[in-house]
Order: structure tokens, then sequence, then C-alpha cells
């Protein structure tokens, strides 16, 4: 097999740990950051001390589009001067409560991003598709079959 190169791995592990308090609530660690609870709101049984998982999974995006947008502009060479994200995830709370045949997980997702630039369309279109491509929290999304709806702005 003259020729060719076999690249070197490069995965990143990643972990969280967690310890139920009580009730559905749990405080999560990750790191060497300070612990955060999760928990839900009184009407699914919660007390309400903290996002659910889902929300945090709905910032996990945001927070995924603040890494990769900055990252893959400055490879395109793409000027901007603010971002503003906004997720939305549609739950159909039947599926966590056990109906059968009732996906447990997001049915639909809106996210919106409010971009400074003076960039082209075409230039604002190039960076979101390649965004799209290579970002780990949106592919999670597309490769378990949740229809996510995405508006780009130019503001």
């Amino acid at each position: 097999m003259e020729g060719i190169v076999a690249k070197a791995s490069t995965l990143f592990k990643v972990s969280a740990a967690g310890k139920w308090d009580s009730g559905v609530k749990t405080n999560i660690s990750v790191r060497d950051f300070s612990s955060f609870v999760m928990d839900e709101p009184e009407v699914l049984g919660g007390t309400d001390t903290g996002p659910n998982p889902m929300e945090y999974v709905a910032a996990a995006l945001n927070g995924c589009k603040g890494v990769m947008i900055p990252l893959v502009a400055k490879e395109l060479g793409f000027v901007f001067t603010g971002i503003e994200f906004e997720t939305t995830g549609i739950i159909d709370t039947r599926g966590l409560m056990g109906e059968e045949g009732v996906s447990p997980h997001f049915q639909k997702i809106r996210f919106q991003v409010n971009i400074q630039t003076e960039e082209s369309e075409e230039k604002i279109e190039q960076l979101k598709q390649e965004v799209e491509r290579r970002c780990p929290v949106f592919n999670l999304f597309i490769d378990a079959g949740i229809k996510v709806d995405v508006k780009w702005n130019k503001v």
C-alpha cells in the first residue's frame, strides 16, 4: 500500500458526572468547573431549580455554533462583529411518559443565527453550509432524524 499515509487518530474524550439529589434533580459536574443543577419544571414533577436536560441540549447547539462559526469564519476570511443564537426545541412529552410510538427526544428544532457582518449573502451561505457540515451538536440532531429549521439573519 505504497503512497497511502494513515492519519493519526484525533479522538477527544468528553465526560461528565452526575449525582442524583432528590425528586428529578441531579447535580452535574464537568472537569473542574462549578457543578450545576438539572431539574424539571414543577409541571413535569421537578422543583424548577435549574434548566432541564433538554434545555441544556438546546443550549449546547448555541454553544457549539459559538465555537464553529468563529473557527470556520477565520478559515474563510469571513469578518463579523457579533453573533446571537436562539434555539427552540419541540418535545412531545407523551414520549418521555412512556407512550408507545412517540419519540422521547425533540420532534423539531428551530435554530436562528443573527450575525453582524458586512459580508455578502453568498459568503454567509458558504459559512452556514460549512458550519452545519462540521458542527457536532447540529449533526447529532440530524443523525437522530430530527427536523432542524435553520435561519441565518444578517444584522
